[in-house]
């Protein structure tokens, strides 16, 4: 049974960077076919795909966040992690690391309990 643990800063101030961390358990992230991502949620608001990290280490991110996200990976701790950086309030949102598998589209099934993170000074 795969298991997903967030961490991280809950309180980030603008223009800072929001670095999360997903510790996985149950399995590798090295895993044949699997995609580890990042998803969140604002408040009010649907969820919204940040990004992931293949089980061989390609990246794949949101073309309207890519110019400020970054996922990478420690195989040796099997986790893997967000950086967002030059963050504004409308960043906030409750964050989720999730494991998948890309086909045709994004199938996502086993969820962390997410992270909530406020952007505010």
């Amino acid at each position: 049974q795969v298991q997903l643990q967030e961490s991280g800063p809950g309180l980030v101030k603008p223009s800072q960077t929001i670095s999360l961390t997903c510790a996985v358990s149950g399995t590798a992230i090295t895993t044949n076919y699997y995609y580890w991502s990042w998803i969140r949620q604002p408040p009010g608001k649907g969820l919204q795909w940040i990004g992931a990290i293949a089980y061989i280490g390609h990246t794949y991110y949101n073309q309207s966040l890519k110019n400020r996200t970054s996922v990478s990976r420690d195989t040796t701790k099997n986790q893997f992690t967000l950086q967002l950086t030059s963050v504004t309030p409308e960043d906030t949102a409750k964050y989720y690391c999730v494991r998948g598998v890309l086909g045709a589209n994004w199938r996502f099934g086993s969820w962390g309990q997410g992270t909530q993170v406020t952007v505010s000074s």
